[in-house]
């Protein structure tokens, strides 16, 4: 059976870079593993970049509980509002709409 996802590490092999889970706990402790890099962030919004795309996560009273760039792991900390992963054809269409709306 071909398996495009991988729960955990397997014994001695590391975990792919490709990997990329979000797990929310009681919408306070988010956990975010295949993070390439942390774009921006402040107590109400964290801009970060994953394999599998741009990811935004808004909220109240955020701040980083753990960042380990080398494995791709970001745990963050406060009232997760949503969370939305921001795609270059989305953007563009939504763009166009505003900008038609708004000019």
């Amino acid at each position: 059976m071909d398996q495009h996802y991988e729960f955990g590490t397997p014994m001695g092999r590391d975990r792919k870079t490709n990997d990329h889970d979000v797990i929310l706990k009681a919408r306070r402790q988010l956990d975010i593993t295949g993070v390439k890099q942390v774009e921006s962030f402040d107590n109400e919004e964290f801009l970060l970049e994953t394999v599998m795309g741009f990811l935004s996560v808004r909220g109240q009273n955020l701040h980083m509980k753990n960042l380990n760039v080398e494995q791709g792991i970001v745990s963050i900390e406060g009232k997760v509002y949503d969370l939305v992963y921001l795609d270059q054809n989305q953007q563009d269409k939504t763009k166009g709409f505003f900008g038609k709306l708004f000019k």
